[in-house]
C-alpha cells in the first residue's frame, strides 16, 4: 500500500469536509499527476526561453540558472583555473563565455570540497549536464525518500513542489535532501554509511549545523567519527588537488556575500525562507534580526538535542531535526525546502499512532508542501515573509507528540508507512 492510500485510511474524516475531501486518495493523486504536468509543462517553456540570446534569455538568466555555477566552477577547477573561481569578475566573464554576454553576475559561493562532488559534471558539455545534475540528484532524493515512504514515494517524490523550485533555478536542494535525510535514514542501521553521507554534506555548512547537537545527543559516536573523517578527507583531497589558496579565497569571499545577500539582500531576499529574513522583512535591523535568528536558533537545539538525548521514536526526532534545521540557519532558500517531503511523511508515520486530531498533522504537511510555491511570490508581491508561519505548526506538532509518545516512544510501534 503507497504512502497516499495509507494516509487516506488513517482517521477517516467526514467526507462533505475540506479536509476529508483534501486526503481523499483519487483526488489527491490527481492533483499531483496534475501538478507533475503543469510543472513539466512550465519548466521546458522557461528553459526554452533561455536560449534567446545564445545559452541565456538575453535580460540576465543563463540556460540552467544557478546550474552555471555547478558546472563552471568544476570545469575551471578540471583545467587548472582554480583562482578565477572565487574571482568574481573572472569568474563572471568565464560564464559569459559559455552562455551569453548578456547573463547577470553569478558566483560561487560554495567550499573547495564542492568541486570534488561535482567535478564529474566538468566532462560533460554544458546543456547534457544539466539534465544530468537534476536528473542524478533527483533520483538519490526518490532513492532516500523510499527508505521512508515506500511505493508512494515516487508520486511524492516527482509531485513535490520544493523540486519544481528547485529545478527551475539549477539547485542543489534534491542533493541536499538525498544526504542529509537519507542519512538520518540509516542511522540507526548503517551507522558508518549515515556518517560518510554527512560527511559529504561538508560542502553546505550552514545547514549542517543542528547535526553535531543531535548526533552527540543521541550518542551515535560512530556515525560522529564517520562524519568527521569524511569531512576531513574532503577538505584534505581539496587542498592536495586544489591548493589552500582557494579555501582563504572562499572564507574572504563569505564576508562578502553575506553582506550583499543576506543582510542587505540584493535580489534574492523574497527566495529566503529563514527567521532572520522573516524579521528584517518586517523592518528589524540586522542586529536585531540575528537576536531574533539566535533565539529560535536556541530553542531549536534544545528542542532537538533533548529528542535524541530521550531517544524518541526516529519519525519524530528525525523530523524535528530537519524542522529544527529551518529554524537554526540564518541562510535558507525555498529551494532547500525539498528536504520537507521527508517530514510530511514523518508526520504521517507519527499521526497514524497518535491520539492528536489528524487534520492537525495534515495542514502542517499541506503548509509544508505549500510553501516552497508560495514563499517567493507573496515576498515579491508584498514585502513580507510568510516562510516560518508555515513551518511553526509542524514544529509545534512534534514537540507535542514527543510529550504523549514518552522517552523512546514506549509501547509505539514505528514502522514505514509502506512497503
Amino acid at each position: 500500500m503507497s504512502s497516499v492510500d495509507q494516509a487516506a485510511k488513517i482517521s477517516p474524516l467526514p467526507q462533505g469536509s475540506d479536509a476529508g475531501l483534501l486526503m481523499n486518495t483519487a483526488r489527491l493523486r490527481l492533483v499531483a499527476w496534475f501538478w507533475i504536468g503543469l510543472a513539466g509543462a512550465a519548466y521546458a517553456f522557461d528553459l526554452l526561453q533561455q536560449t534567446k540570446d545564445g545559452l541565456s534569455n538575453g535580460i540576465g538568466r543563463p540556460f540552467g540558472d544557478d546550474f552555471v555555477n555547478y558546472w563552471s566552477a568544476p570545469f575551471l577547477a578540471l583545467h587548472g583555473r582554480v583562482a578565477e573561481i572565487y574571482d568574481f569578475a573572472a569568474f563572471h566573464a568565464f560564464e559569459q563565455s559559455v552562455t551569453s554576454q548578456s547573463i547577470q553576475y553569478y558566483h560561487y559561493s560554495y567550499p573547495p570540497v564542492m568541486l570534488l562532488l561535482t567535478l564529474p559534471l566538468a566532462l560533460i558539455p554544458y546543456v547534457p549536464a544539466l539534465f544530468v545534475w537534476l536528473g542524478t540528484t533527483w533520483y538519490a532524493f526518490y532513492r532516500a525518500l523510499k527508505l521512508v515512504g515506500g511505493e508512494g514515494a515516487l508520486l511524492l517524490s516527482l509531485a513535490t513542489p520544493a523540486l519544481f523550485v528547485n529545478a527551475m533555478g539549477g539547485q542543489n536542494g534534491a542533493l541536499t535532501a538525498a544526504l542529509l535525510c537519507g542519512g538520518l535514514m540509516l542511522l540507526d542501521r548503517r551507522p558508518v554509511i549515515a556518517g560518510i553521507l554527512f560527511g559529504c554534506f561538508a560542502y553546505k555548512p550552514q545547514l549542517a549545523l543542528m547535526l553535531p547537537f543531535a548526533l552527540i545527543a543521541g550518542r551515535r559516536w560512530l556515525t560522529v567519527v564517520a562524519t568527521g573523517t569524511t569531512a576531513m578527507l574532503l577538505v584534505a583531497v581539496s587542498v592536495a588537488l586544489f591548493g589552500l589558496q582557494c579555501w582563504f579565497d572562499y572564507a574572504h569571499n563569505l564576508g562578502i556575500l553575506r553582506t550583499v545577500i543576506l543582510e542587505d539582500g540584493s535580489g534574492v531576499a523574497h527566495r529566503m525562507v529563514s527567521v532572520f529574513v522573516f524579521a528584517r522583512m518586517l523592518g528589524a535591523t540586522v542586529p536585531v534580526a540575528y537576536l531574533v535568528q539566535a533565539i529560535f536558533a536556541g530553542l531549536a537545539v534544545v528542542v532537538v538535542a533533548r529528542s535524541w538525548w530521550q531517544d524518541d521514536p526516529a519519525p519524530i526526532r528525525n523530523a524535528l531535526t530537519i524542522m529544527g534545521t529551518c529554524f537554526m540557519t540564518p541562510y535558507l532558500q525555498d529551494y532547500d525546502l525539498v528536504m520537507g517531503a521527508f517530514v510530511v511523511l514523518w508526520l504521517l508515520m507519527v499521526e497514524a499512532r497518535s491520539r492528536l486530531p489528524a487534520q492537525w498533522f495534515r495542514l502542517a504537511a499541506a503548509l509544508i508542501l505549500v510553501l516552497p510555491a508560495v514563499s517567493a511570490p507573496f515576498a515579491k508581491s508584498f514585502g513580507l515573509s510568510i516562510a516560518p508561519l508555515f513551518l511553526l505548526p509542524a514544529f509545534v506538532l512534534l514537540i507535542c507528540t514527543r510529550t504523549e509518545f514518552g522517552r523512546g516512544g514506549t509501547g509505539v510501534n514505528f514502522v514505514r508507512t509502506a512497503e
